[in-house]
Order: structure tokens, then C-alpha cells, then sequence
């Protein structure tokens, strides 16, 4: 596959909504079938909180998930992963070993800023 069979229009971009957001809370989600955590997400005053399951219990722990900004596409629509309602989707990158990293900005931006 070569990058001219794969591209998109600007509009079709567009309709992926990618905002950034800060984790309030994070625990751990045993009934997955692949390790993951639950993730909720502050995405600010327009959106609100929102759920997430990410299989990111490689390179980070709980703890150090608690207000971190990370990003997610918010306009999918919610999926069930076992139990649990995931509403958005976590981006991140796969390692060399297939283990994802989270995609985030650099320098706090506010919540629920839209990727442009």
C-alpha cells in the first residue's frame, strides 16, 4: 500500500473528532480480555467526562495516569469492551514490541481542545 492509496480529503479529517482531555481517574480493569485499564477523561465543559478502555498497562501505572493529558478521537460510537462501556478512544502508538504509548500534547492545552 502506498500513500496515494490511502489518502483522504481535508473534510474527511475533519469529521474524526480528536480533542484532548485530562484523567481523573484511572483503575484497573480485570474482565478485559488483553490487560487494560479504565480510564475516565475530562474533556471540559462542553463534553464533559468520558470512558475509556486502553490496553497502556505497560508503560504506565495507575497512578501516574491521574492528570495526565492524553488524546481521543470523541465521536465514535460508544463500544462495549466486557462489562464495560467504552465511549472514546484512547490514541496512542505501538512500540517496537506492540505495547502503546499514549499520544499527547507536550504543553498543557485546555480540556477538550480540538486537534486542528
Amino acid at each position: 500500500m502506498t500513500a496515494d492509496d490511502t489518502q483522504i480529503s481535508f473534510d474527511d479529517f475533519l469529521k474524526v473528532d480528536i480533542r484532548v482531555g485530562t484523567v481523573v481517574s484511572a483503575t484497573a480493569f480485570p474482565e478485559a480480555r488483553k490487560p487494560a485499564y479504565k480510564l475516565v477523561i475530562d474533556f471540559g465543559e462542553a463534553l464533559g467526562t468520558r470512558k475509556s478502555s486502553a490496553q497502556i498497562t505497560v508503560h504506565y501505572t495507575l497512578e501516574e495516569l491521574v492528570g495526565r493529558q492524553v488524546m481521543a478521537v470523541v465521536n465514535f460510537p460508544p463500544r462495549q469492551i466486557g462489562p464495560f462501556m467504552s465511549e472514546v478512544l484512547t490514541l496512542g502508538f505501538a512500540d517496537a514490541a506492540g505495547d502503546i504509548i499514549l499520544a499527547s500534547v507536550d504543553k498543557m492545552v485546555p480540556n477538550g481542545e480540538r486537534l486542528m
